[in-house]
């Protein structure tokens, strides 16, 4: 069971993770979504697509930007579309 934690809350948990390039890949319906909030950030992977941004707000206290998504994804990537994964400061424990 994966779980995704900042700031002591869970963000996320479960065992069907996907790992794309060391990233554990959350499916949509195992986030906390009282913990998530839309940015307006977007990125380019040349494989995957276009990704969005949450910010994470937890206590307080707000981590910009520390989750992302493909919410469609190019066909390399489909396995991952709509997933959630983490990286600033958000720990992932598998």
């Amino acid at each position: 069971m994966a779980k995704a934690i900042w700031n002591g809350a869970v963000l996320a948990e479960s065992d069907k993770t996907v790992v794309v390039e060391g990233n554990h890949y959350f499916p949509p319906d195992a986030i906390n979504k009282q913990y998530f909030q839309d940015s307006d950030t977007h990125t380019t992977c040349p494989w995957k697509g276009v990704a969005s941004y949450y910010s994470i707000a937890v206590d307080g206290q707000v981590n910009k930007d520390a989750a992302w998504y493909y919410p469609t994804t190019k066909d390399k990537a489909k396995n991952i579309e709509g997933y959630v994964a983490f990286w600033r400061g958000v720990k992932v424990e598998a």
